[in-house]
């Protein structure tokens, strides 16, 4: 079976694992206090630009989202978010779990505008019972989105104004980021200048699990690390991120992970599209949506897996297919033949 339903079905790169089995038998402080998670943080500031952002290390995206939602928020403040949004979608309440409400706002592509931010803010504000409904004080977004869509920089420096107007904590969701930033005109710099907080993830992007948070907000500096604690996110072994992302940042691997999964993608888009198979939105980063006759997903499924995304219509189903760091470009190859003798 190929597996293209995830990019995380694989263990960690190559060159990772060299570097991690280097380092093995290395003994080093716990709770990410050791010399691997300082020289990561230092090549995370150095990339960004940002020397005074603080940089913290967790495992998954799920608890990444908690944490950092759980200390930029009042207990009566929610944040904004698109309706596909993964928090609002895929995380089994989670946000809720920390008593804050996911505030979603209606996209046909997962991402979120300026104009749709400025209205909820300005509808909260005018509405006379605004005391007894949940406030909106933070947006999260995520680059890539749900849908594989991604941000310019434009768009971005837009809702950074309207969110400056308003006072919200701006929050992007950086599980996929390695493809995003190879799919867009965005840089790490660009993030760290128009974002409170974002995260770099690991686990999906190449590690064997991992991501790299960076403050730039002030206000949400104090005692981040002893929220990670209380919320279970910090790794007594901290110095196995530490390895990891030195390795991922340190010679541009991070770009090469993000620029191979996304041409792959686009490669294999076209061939769908060749087929005569329509995407469910345009193919930006390293997710994408064909929609296929359902007649052809068993032959299909007996060689390939995909992740169930819609029924379009009764006779069609749109699926996701993600490539990744393990992406084999013979697998791709297979793929393409097999759907041109469909």
């Amino acid at each position: 079976m190929i597996r293209l339903e995830c990019d995380y079905a694989t263990g960690t790169h190559p060159k990772i694992l060299q570097r991690l089995a280097a380092w093995n038998l290395e003994e080093n402080p716990g709770y990410g206090l050791d010399p691997h998670c300082d020289r990561a943080r230092a090549l995370l500031r150095e990339l960004c630009q940002a020397p005074d952002a603080d940089v913290h290390f967790l495992v998954g995206g799920t608890q990444t989202n908690t944490t950092v939602i759980a200390a930029a928020l009042r207990p009566w403040q929610g944040v904004l978010c698109a309706q596909t949004g993964h928090i609002n979608v895929h995380e089994s309440g989670a946000i809720e779990s920390t008593g804050h409400k996911v505030l979603p706002i209606p996209s046909s592509d997962g991402k979120l505008t300026a104009g749709q931010i400025e209205e909820a803010c300005r509808s909260y504000q005018e509405d006379p019972t605004a005391e007894h409904t949940v406030q909106p004080a933070m947006v999260y977004l995520s680059h890539p989105t749900e849908l594989g869509t991604v941000y310019t920089k434009a768009e971005l420096e837009s809702i950074h104004t309207v969110t400056r107007r308003w006072g919200l904590t701006l929050f992007l969701d950086g599980a996929r980021l390695v493809y995003g930033l190879a799919a867009s005109d965005l840089t790490l710099p660009d993030l760290a200048r128009l974002c409170d907080v974002f995260y770099l993830g690991g686990t999906k992007a190449g590690t064997l699990f991992g991501e790299a948070v960076v403050i730039t907000l002030d206000a949400l500096k104090p005692g981040f690390r002893s929220l990670i604690k209380q919320r279970g996110g910090m790794l007594a072994k901290g110095w196995l991120l530490g390895v990891q992302f030195e390795m991922l940042l340190e010679d541009g691997l991070y770009k090469e992970i993000g620029r191979q999964a996304v041409e792959q993608a686009k490669l294999l888009s076209n061939a769908f599209q060749a087929k005569g198979c329509p995407l469910l939105v345009p193919t930006q980063s390293n997710l994408l949506f064909p929609i296929l006759p359902d007649r052809v997903l068993p032959t299909l499924g007996e060689k390939y897996s995909w992740s169930f995304w819609s029924k379009p219509d009764p006779d069609h189903t749109a699926v996701r297919f993600c490539t990744s760091w393990s992406t084999r470009d013979e697998d791709l190859q297979a793929l393409i033949q097999d759907l041109e003798a469909l």
